[in-house]
This record gives structure tokens, sequence and C-alpha cells, in this order.
């Protein structure tokens, strides 16, 4: 794949940071996209040189005069630990470090830039702000489904934002790349600037996005009390359903963390029910060999053995494909299966997705979530637009947001899957 990571700006930078520092960013500086030395060359630019990506970072010129700068924040999607973090670290670093003060929060996600729904704005500041990151979820609120690039346009223009920050997904994602493009064909000053929301950390490209390293500790305890429950009871099986609609990374870095999970079930990695290779078959093994049995299955697995050749694939209002319930069908598929080929077992069923969405980032989030609004503030001021900050090998970066709208996957044949079956003792492939 070829990319090209060219950071769009909106004009000349003219006016002189507020920032008191010395170490300002230069757009020069910039990170290789290959670091091996044996591959560093099999990506280039139009020049022939190695591909790199721009470093963000403050400037010591800046487009947006602050005095008569407006800027807004959007959360759209599920919701995600962090969330409110990066809506505090906007408003700080934009209030404090540019003297930024018009600054609003659009409410309930896209529909609340579309005056159809007439969701009112909310006015942000640092006393609005200072304790929401001990609460979960998005204090402007979310929702899901695509709007009018065109209203969404002519929206931020009446109500003269100058910035818009997209807090958001793959999906969220698409719908800012659109709306850049009606704002460059319209020659509007608006910049559009995303942070990096999945908990499921399926973005290509960036090293991980915010919420993730909360989504892994909270699965942790569940495995633990999954665990307990377990080998408290005879033959007992704890099956836990956990996020991952397309991407096993949760699953796969929980079981990582807490060595208690005996089979790992991905969206990446098919498997059989039944025949003497199948899941059913090994978990039956395993209850006879040990006496207990954790299974972590993300949402996303095993669909293939639930729907119909030709079933109707239905959508939210995101157009992400709507799963069919892996935890409730390997529920069923387990009882009916060990009721008819024995023996007794004692199985039990957890599922934690909504309760670990909704929590409070840990303190691994937080930093990051700060990080991202501060460098997020800073791009945006220097008139950076079409655009995503994120982190890419331990460096906070700029990414033109066409370059990072696809998913990431688990590679079956990589590393850190061996290390799972290495951790679990499944077999690598549960097909006959």
């Amino acid at each position: 794949m070829r990319y090209d990571f060219t950071i769009k700006n909106l004009g000349k930078r003219i006016i002189k940071s507020p920032l008191n520092i010395s170490n300002f960013t230069q757009d020069q500086k910039r990170l290789l996209f290959n670091s091996h030395l044996d591959n560093y060359l099999s990506c280039t630019d139009k020049k022939g040189r190695p591909l790199s990506v721009e470093i963000a970072g403050p400037r010591n010129k800046i487009f947006f005069d602050p005095r008569q700068t407006k800027a807004a924040i959007v959360t759209c999607g599920g919701l995600c630990p962090g969330i409110n973090d990066v809506i505090r670290s906007i408003t700080m670093t934009l209030f404090y470090s540019y003297n930024v003060s018009d600054i609003v929060g659009v409410k309930y996600g896209l529909q609340g830039l579309s005056p159809v729904y007439r969701h009112e704005l909310v006015k942000l500041s640092p006393e609005k702000v200072k304790d929401i990151t001990s609460i979960g979820g998005s204090i402007l609120s979310t929702s899901r489904g695509p709007q009018s690039p065109e209203i969404m346009r002519d929206f931020l223009s009446r109500s003269k934002i100058n910035i818009l920050f997209f807090i958001g997904g793959s999906g969220t994602i698409r719908a800012a790349q659109k709306l850049t493009a009606e704002i460059t064909k319209r020659k509007l000053k608006i910049a559009i600037l995303c942070i990096p929301k999945t908990i499921d950390n399926d973005l290509d490209l960036i090293q991980k996005s915010f919420g993730f390293d909360t989504a892994i500790e909270k699965t942790v305890e569940a495995i633990k009390s999954a665990h307990v429950e377990a080998k408290g009871a005879f033959n007992g099986i704890v099956l836990i359903k956990i996020m991952g609609r397309f991407s096993g990374h949760i699953a796969t870095h929980a079981a990582l963390a807490q060595n208690d999970t005996n089979f790992v079930l991905i969206p990446e990695v098919p498997f059989d029910l039944q025949g003497r290779k199948g899941f059913l078959s090994l978990l039956k093994k395993r209850i006879i060999s040990k006496g207990h049995a954790v299974i972590l299955v993300a949402e996303g697995a095993g669909q293939d053995l639930m729907r119909g050749k030709n079933s109707l694939i239905e959508k939210d209002p995101s157009g992400n494909v709507h799963l069919l319930d892996i935890g409730l069908f390997l529920k069923k598929e387990i009882k009916d299966y060990f009721k008819k080929n024995g023996p007794e077992i004692n199985l039990k069923y957890i599922e934690p997705s909504y309760l670990i969405r909704s929590v409070p980032a840990n303190a691994s989030d937080s930093i990051y979530c700060n990080s991202l609004g501060q460098y997020a503030v800073h791009a945006a001021m220097a008139g950076k637009t079409g655009i995503l900050v994120a982190l890419m090998k331990d460096e906070y970066v700029h990414l033109p947001l066409n370059s990072v709208a696809s998913s990431r996957k688990i590679d079956p044949q990589d590393n850190i899957w061996l290390r799972v079956m290495e951790t679990t003792g499944q077999p690598a492939s549960m097909k006959n």
C-alpha cells in the first residue's frame, strides 16, 4: 500500500505563539515510517526518500488569532474510558495555553451539528470541565449515524466555529473526511482535527487508541472472577464475552495480562464447533483433565457459525454490521453438547462489555488522553486540518484522515497470537 502523509494547512502562519517556551516543533521534524534497517526503504515518498510522518507539537507561529477563535468539541459513536479526559485536556489547553475563551461542546454527536435536532451548544470552560475526569462516558453524550456534510459545514459557518475537534473511531473519521472535503470545496478556514477513539484498538497505523488500557484492566478483573467461579464448582466453565467487533485486540491482550484464560476466540481465527479438532471436543478434554475452564470470546468471533449463506446482514446507523450474539450462541451450544455427550458441567456466562465501556479512564489512559488533547490543540491553532493526532512508535504525530480509516486486525501468524497459544495452551487451529 502506498501512503501519502502530506499534511494540509489552512494557510500561512503569521501570528506569534503565546506559549512561553523555547522548544517549538518544526514541520520538518519527521518520524520514519519504517524503523527497521532491512525495510526502511521499502516505502518512499514522491522524492524517493524514506517515508516519514510529521511530528506533533506546538509551532512558534500559529494560524488562528486566539482572540477571534471559536472552538468546538464533538464526541461520536460508542462510549469509551477517557472521553472526558480528552474534553478536559482540549478545553484547558485552549484556555490557558492559547487564551481561547470561546469554547463549546456539541451535544449528542453529529446530531448536534444539524439544526434539525435543535441541540444547544454547551459552553465549556476550565470551571465546567474541572471534575469530569472522575466520571465515565461523555459529558456531551454521543450518537451514531451520519449527518449531511453540507449541513454540518453550514452549521459551523453560521455558528462562526473555526476549529472542530472530533473524538471518535473509524465511522467518525470517515465523517470528518467528508466534512473536510466540503469545507475545502467552499474555501472556508475551518480546521478539522480527530482524536482516535475505539476501545477495540483497531485503527490502522496508530500505536493504540485511548481507553484500550482501561479495557484490558477491567477485562482482567472479569477473568480473575471467572477463574474463581470456574474452580469453585464441579467441572466449572465460565464464558466471558468481551468487545471486539472485527479484531481481537482486547481478548488477546487481556489473556496475556491474566494467565487464567484457557481458550481465546477472536474474529481473525475461525474455529469449528464440532468434530475431533473442534472447540467443543477440545473443551471436553480440558474439563476431563483439569476440571475447569475459562473461555474469553470477542463479540465478532464465530459469526460464520451463526449466519446462513444467504442470511440478511443488517447494519447499525453508523454503517457497522449488526453482529449476532456469539456469547448466547456459545452458551447454548456448550450446554447442549455436554448434556448429550457428558460429563456434567456447571456453566456460567459473563458479559461485562457495557460496564467496561462506561468506567473512567485508568492512570495510563488519563495520561494518554491528556497528551492527545494537548497535541490536537497545538495542531489546530497552527492551522493543520483533516488530520488525526495519534501515537506512533512512542511519538505523537499528525496523520491525514484518509490514511487511518481502515481497521487493524490480529495476524494469526504474528508473535502475539503465538504468545496467546503458549499462554492458554490452546492449539494453533480448531478447524477440522
